[in-house]
């Protein structure tokens, strides 16, 4: 057990919540799970291309006094993962999101504690705290851009579109047999870019290994997902913020409206400042967006700070949870 955990850690488990139907859906969420029903619910997602274990020491941490849950999102392992990229459009996954809220907190009306999310995890959150505000006490973000920020961003800054040029090589059709040849090379480059990944030890790459490679789980009159990297990439191929490809790409002209930018629950950002794909400077201009807002900058940390600076992030996020 880690030195991050407490002795009388609770126990984590994994719990498979089955979601309401949406429309033709019956979605499902593989979730990692401490802390008793009924505690105040702490909400931890994850970004890409991780999966809900690299929440676990908090988890053990915070489960002492909180039901903590951390689901693979859809299309990651044991979640639901279908194979069209429509299905994972933000208004969809959001609605992942808060039935589990309804389904895990103390009551189907409580609102969660915290929602606590990371990079793609943390795009859907700034999602639904604009959406859904009612459904938390607080937003706890780690090095997720603001989407009105990162619109502009990507749009206008030449050095932001070259940091996410990555982005656009995610989304090319089929491109998951490229990223899985040679034992997933081009996915451990994701980490290896971005800051040298020198926490990443033989047990947490077999946890990312058997991550990307684990079979989807099979969709009663769905088409399902063919590999374990179709669901994660299918973000990217749903969303409409990556680099312009020419002067006509609709990110040019693309408006999002207030309603999708303004965060009025209380917010704390946890930033690694030597992000060098999510540049620091991405939080500049965020106060006019987030009027409730506190930022705590880890100057020595990537955007993998969960990994790298566990213990600093542990005590922020328990500062943002006392605030």
């Amino acid at each position: 057990m880690s030195m991050n955990v407490p002795l009388n850690a609770p126990e984590i488990s994994t719990e498979l919540v089955a979601l309401p139907a949406n429309g033709t859906e019956q979605p499902f969420l593989n979730c990692r799970v401490a802390g008793p029903r009924g505690a105040p619910l702490l909400l931890f997602l994850h970004g890409f291309p991780e999966a809900a274990f690299v929440w676990d020491e908090l988890l053990a941490h915070f489960g002492a006094h909180y039901r903590c849950v951390a689901p693979n999102l859809r299309g990651y392992p044991g979640s639901y993962a279908p194979a069209d990229a429509k299905a994972y459009r933000a208004q969809v996954v959001l609605g992942d999101l808060i039935a589990l809220i309804r389904q895990q907190a103390a009551t189907p009306e409580t609102p969660a504690a915290a929602v606590i999310a990371h990079d793609w995890g943390g795009a859907l959150a700034w999602g639904l705290a604009a959406a859904a505000p009612q459904c938390m006490q607080r937003l706890i973000i780690l090095n997720a851009p603001h989407p009105g920020l990162f619109l502009a961003a990507l749009r206008d800054d030449p050095a932001q579109q070259a940091a996410s040029s990555y982005m656009n090589l995610l989304r090319t059709p089929g491109i998951e047999a490229q990223l899985a040849a040679n034992d997933f090379e081009q996915m451990w480059g994701f980490f290896e870019r971005f800051g040298g990944a020198t926490w990443l030890t033989p047990d947490l790459r077999a946890q990312y290994r058997q991550a990307w490679s684990a079979t989807p789980e099979p969709i009663a009159g769905v088409a399902t997902a063919s590999s374990a990297l179709t669901g994660p990439l299918n973000y990217y191929r749903a969303s409409p913020l990556h680099p312009p490809t020419s002067p006509t790409d609709a990110i040019h002209t693309l408006q999002l409206p207030d309603a999708l930018l303004r965060v009025n629950v209380p917010t704390s950002v946890i930033w690694g400042e030597a992000d060098t794909a999510l540049p620091p400077c991405l939080l500049d201009g965020l106060a006019q967006h987030v009027p409730d807002l506190h930022i705590t900058r880890l100057p020595h940390a990537t955007h993998w700070l969960v990994h790298e600076a566990p213990t600093e992030v542990r005590a922020a996020i328990a500062a943002a949870l006392r605030r």
